[in-house]
């Protein structure tokens, strides 16, 4: 199963809907980042709702994904974790990931658009307000 990445503007969105053996996970990093630079994309964001578990290969994957993207000039935001799933990583002894998280799809298209203006670039499209 290859996971599906759409273009918004010069945004990629990307939603992981089932468990992903290591390949598919390798295949969805190589496709995020050829798509970045290739496409002149700003930003990823990936969501991962419909993930139950992420295991320390799939946590390393993504920390690994958003250093690569931000190597290449453009920002890495994760949404969608379910609550097992961040007590999962903390007990792995992954506090923090190395990329910037939010709540869902909408608020991660906000904060894509905000680190983006944080680099002096206009947003990539009219997000929606989000209510915090």
């Amino acid at each position: 199963m290859k996971v599906p990445i759409l273009r918004l503007g010069r945004i990629l969105l990307t939603s992981v809907l089932a468990d992903l053996v290591d390949e598919q996970a390798v295949q969805l990093q190589s496709e995020i980042l050829a798509l970045i630079r290739d496409d002149r994309a700003d930003g990823v964001v990936i969501d991962i709702s419909g993930l139950d578990v992420v295991d320390s290969y799939i946590a390393r994957l993504l920390n690994e994904t958003a250093s690569m993207v931000r190597i290449i000039d453009g920002e890495a935001v994760l949404t969608g974790m379910q609550p097992l799933v961040a007590l999962t990583l903390v007990e792995m002894g992954r506090e923090t990931l190395d990329m910037q998280t939010a709540l869902d799809l909408e608020a991660g298209v906000a904060v894509l658009n905000d680190l983006i203006a944080a680099k002096g670039q206009p947003p990539t499209i009219a997000a929606p307000h989000v209510d915090t």
